[in-house]
């Protein structure tokens, strides 16, 4: 082991939804120090072109690898949909672990032999999002919807206001109507809506899949297959930074330390 494996898991989203990512891997990796950058200043990446995502997340990988990040997850489908490729030809060196709709799994878990998948407009008409559809999901229909305006709710703590769930019963009625029995989140910002998620769903039969804790196990994996796991047998600590003001990095911590509460609750 060298001091470099005690070097930080570095974690990026346009702003408050890679907590759901982050809340796992602190939960997988509980030794590992972890840096999380949001870019809330820009937020939402959604309706925003390839070249200005790009542009904006090169700035936060920069961030995280002066504060020394061994590893980079970019928890936000919209930037791995837009930018990875970029990422990983300008820093070859550093492992990035990207997202993508979890359309393999609610393919196989389907028994309507209908999925569901809420995403930011960006990414569910992204050309990733069509290669990924007609990879896995042959023979299963596949109802993506944009779930615009979800991701303000979030970022502005709005997630329990009636005004957020009525967007989620816009976006997630005509799935049920439709026979979908599984609904993939396709933008880390969607797990923290969870709980108004359930009270939509009911007692009706559509499994919820989060794509974080899956996640959270492959940063893992590649961690332990390049020998950089942490040599720490203490509990590790999380930084967060925002491209924003004081007040937002505050937040994140705050809105991470909530949002773990309620899994560990």
């Amino acid at each position: 082991m060298t001091s470099a494996n005690n070097a930080p898991i570095g974690i990026l989203d346009s702003g408050m939804g890679g907590i759901s990512i982050w809340a796992e891997i602190v939960r997988t990796l509980p030794q590992e120090e972890v840096v999380y950058w949001a870019d809330t200043a820009h937020c939402p990446y959604g309706g925003r072109t390839q070249a200005e995502i790009t542009k904006l997340v090169t700035v936060g990988v920069k961030t995280l690898l002066e504060a020394h990040a061994k590893i980079i997850v970019i928890a936000c489908n919209t930037a791995t949909t837009a930018a990875i490729a970029t990422l990983r030809a300008q820093w070859p060196e550093v492992p990035f672990i990207g997202l993508e709709p979890a359309i393999k799994p609610a393919a196989r878990a389907t028994r309507t032999g209908v999925v569901g998948v809420l995403g930011t407009a960006y990414t569910v008409q992204s050309e990733m999002f069509r290669h990924t559809t007609e990879q896995y999901a042959q023979g299963v229909r596949v109802i993506a919807t944009a779930g615009n305006g979800l991701v303000e709710q979030v970022e502005n703590d709005r997630e329990e206001q009636p005004e957020t769930e009525n967007l989620l019963k816009q976006y997630i009625e005509p799935m049920l109507a439709a026979g979908a029995d599984q609904l993939v989140l396709a933008c880390t910002h969607f797990p923290l809506l969870v709980p108004a998620i359930r009270r939509i769903i009911g007692n009706r039969p559509m499994q919820i899949i989060n794509p974080a804790p899956a996640i959270a196990r492959h940063t893992q994996e590649v961690l332990a297959e390049r020998g950089m796991l942490t040599a720490r047998e203490t509990q590790g600590s999380s930084r967060f930074l925002s491209s924003g003001t004081e007040h937002d990095s505050r937040r994140l911590a705050e809105k991470a330390a909530h949002y773990i509460a309620t899994l560990t609750a």
